[in-house]
């Protein structure tokens, strides 16, 4: 497997797929350089973003939150961005048009997981800008006001948990499974890019990769988790075509419901036929919790919210879903545990994301490759800085012979 030397820009290519033995090889050794990083403090320096996308205006709410003042937004496409209600009151720039002395004083948090964080930091350095960091590295220090944390620092693996993730780089199913594990595992242990060009970041398939997509049957029925503004309602209704049956999009935040209400009667009338919009909070076992609302994306179960909620099981919702999505802030590996019997009964395709908390590390892939009954086990990254992971577990009869 041929490397590159990682130096200072913290970046390492590898032009190889690893099998299981050399990936655990190569996760000892980021867990060697673990802990890689810490929570950054602003001080009394100004705040500026770097991306003004999604992710951007995730930052400036996270910021509204907390009460930390934004104070400048840098875009290369700053124009487009500038009238938008999320940006007001806060000056929005193009990167040539921010000055010496504001890069020198600034730290600039870069709000963007579509591109590598590591090329873009060296450039904005190179430009003049005294302090770069990753955005969720700024978050990480308001966790006692706000519970958004996609880029938390992992302690050393000690060697219990080096054999359970042997074991879970042993149960993927192919090898670039096992090469996205180590990049999304280099970042959080070591605070290192790792790329291998054959198993690529791939931005716009999330959820719907190939695997999926081709292990699909006739009269689908989705379980939604997750189901925010209901982006993802008319991409499934697409991309499953004409074998969609039903679909639950399941959102408990009260403003992104509201908003999934409204984009409902929206769609195409065939379409909300076979939609049902649910309120609910999914968790392990049913009872009484605290729901940190208001938060859009990041909206979740926490002991920082001020919402009381029932939570419900899968399992006791009864669905009879043979797709289940799970994007639940951090609250993945739970909701599956208490989705046993639906799995058991109805075989569904299983699609979560790992990257909102330290179990997507080993906990919640190894809770799947040691309770799935013949599936098949995938990981793919959809995102740079850790983020954007995902688990696929698909029933071994669904893939092409």
């Amino acid at each position: 497997m041929d490397a590159a030397s990682p130096g200072l820009s913290a970046a390492r290519t590898f032009h190889a797929l690893p099998d299981p033995a050399t990936a655990l090889a190569l996760l000892g050794e980021a867990n060697r350089r673990a802990p890689a990083g810490r929570p950054v403090a602003i001080g009394e320096r100004d705040l500026w973003l770097y991306g003004a996308g999604n992710l951007g205006r995730l930052a400036r709410a996270h910021c509204d939150v907390v009460g930390q003042l934004v104070a400048g937004v840098v875009d290369r496409n700053a124009e487009a961005h500038r009238d938008l209600p999320d940006w007001a009151g806060v000056s929005l720039r193009p990167p040539d048009e921010v000055s010496p002395g504001t890069k020198t004083r600034a730290l600039l948090a870069v709000s963007i997981v579509t591109s590598p964080f590591v090329p873009l930091r060296d450039q904005l350095l190179a430009d003049g800008w005294a302090d770069v960091v990753p955005f969720y590295d700024v978050a990480e220090g308001f966790r006692h006001l706000h519970p958004l944390s996609n880029g938390w620092f992992s302690s050393p693996l000690e060697d219990a948990a080096l054999t359970e993730a042997g074991e879970v780089l042993a149960g993927f199913t192919d090898d670039r499974s096992r090469a996205h594990y180590l990049r999304f595992a280099a970042w959080r242990l070591a605070r290192e890019e790792w790329d291998f060009p054959q198993a690529p970041v791939t931005i716009g398939d999330r959820f719907f990769i190939p695997e999926v997509l081709g292990a699909l049957r006739p009269a689908e029925r989705v379980l939604d988790g997750g189901a925010h503004h209901g982006e993802l309602v008319p991409r499934f209704f697409e991309a499953f075509g004409g074998t969609l049956e039903r679909l639950w999009a399941i959102e408990p935040d009260p403003g992104s419901l509201r908003v999934l209400d409204a984009a409902g009667e929206t769609w195409p009338a065939d379409m909300r036929r076979r939609v049902a919009i649910l309120d609910e909070v999914l968790a392990a076992r049913c009872g009484p919790i605290r729901f940190h609302h208001g938060l859009g994306y990041a909206s979740q179960i926490a002991p920082t919210g001020d919402l009381a909620r029932r939570a419900t099981t899968i399992d006791t919702l009864g669905l009879d879903s043979t797709v289940i999505k799970l994007h639940l802030e951090g609250g993945e590996l739970d909701a599956l545990k208490g989705a046993r019997e639906t799995i058991r009964s109805h075989r569904p395709i299983l699609l979560a994301t790992i990257y909102h908390d330290a179990a997507g590390l080993i906990e919640t892939p190894l809770h799947l490759m040691r309770t799935l009954e013949d599936y098949a086990v995938f990981m793919r990254t959809h995102g740079y800085c850790g983020t954007g992971a995902v688990l696929y577990a698909i029933p071994k009869e669904r893939l092409p012979s």
